[in-house]
């Protein structure tokens, strides 16, 4: 099996960090500072993603397999987990599937349920762009622009548009892959499945991710669980509140 990429930082007890869908370890790198000032902090490329390697295969149940090479390769016998939105429910699966792998779980804007597709305006988004004739960033921006009106979005994705040779320009996403396997990302934790030990759910308090309604599903799955609410923030809760946001993990890490 094929080895995620990743940026480790500090000394301490390992935190993997586990990006969001279309995202990369990189988009974590400023909390990821904070965070090595107290542990050895993995920041995590999931497969298909960043710099990770790239495959036709795509599903939690991959990825969650993925996360346990990773750990094995590291001599990590039991780690922090952290993972936001499509990195949560990799975590959400992997601790429920490799329980004495974790030593605490954050979920951040994510509950066990299925999601319906919702980022369509996206996938079209990056479906324009061809790099065969788009030369520049500038030019990349232009054709998001048209279907992506909210510019820390845009920006999100800029950030995995990479000079591939001196005269070309690539996405380090797999997108070919993703756009087809998208279905993949909604589905939900299988039932029936828990995971005893302590959680942590952080959701965005101007986010519809988590609702009061999916309380008690998550309570079914994490029986030892709670959810903290990170104001002034929606889906990007670690991005629009980082002051808030590291006080609940570390707080909830630091608590024994």
């Amino acid at each position: 099996m094929k080895l995620l990429h990743s940026l480790i930082m500090g000394d301490g007890e390992p935190l993997i960090i586990l990006h969001g869908f279309l995202g990369m370890g990189d988009n974590w790198k400023t909390l990821a500072n904070k965070f090595a000032e107290k542990y050895q902090v993995h920041l995590v490329d999931q497969r298909n993603h960043g710099r990770s390697y790239h495959s036709d295969d795509f599903s939690y149940e991959l990825m969650s397999a993925d996360l346990l090479n990773y750990m094995n390769y590291h001599h990590l016998e039991c780690a922090y987990i952290l993972g936001h939105s499509m990195g949560g429910k990799t975590g959400m699966l992997f601790s429920v599937e490799f329980p004495e792998k974790v030593k605490k779980l954050i979920v951040a804007d994510i509950g066990p349920k299925y999601y319906p597709p919702h980022h369509q305006s996206i996938l079209d988004a990056l479906g324009e762009v061809d790099f065969d004739t788009t030369t520049s960033r500038g030019q990349v921006e232009e054709i998001l622009k048209k279907y992506i009106p909210e510019m820390g979005i845009r920006q999100f994705l800029l950030k995995s548009v990479y000079r591939k040779s001196p005269d070309e320009l690539a996405f380090r996403f797999n997108f070919p892959v993703l756009e087809e396997r998208y279905d993949e990302v909604g589905v939900a934790l299988p039932p029936r499945t828990m995971f005893e030990g302590e959680v942590l759910f952080l959701k965005g308090a101007l986010s519809g991710y988590i609702t009061d309604e999916d309380e008690d599903l998550i309570k079914a799955h994490f029986p030892n669980s709670r959810i903290r609410v990170v104001q002034k923030a929606s889906h990007w809760l670690h991005a629009e509140n980082p002051s808030d946001f590291y006080d609940y993990v570390v707080g909830f890490l630091e608590n024994d």
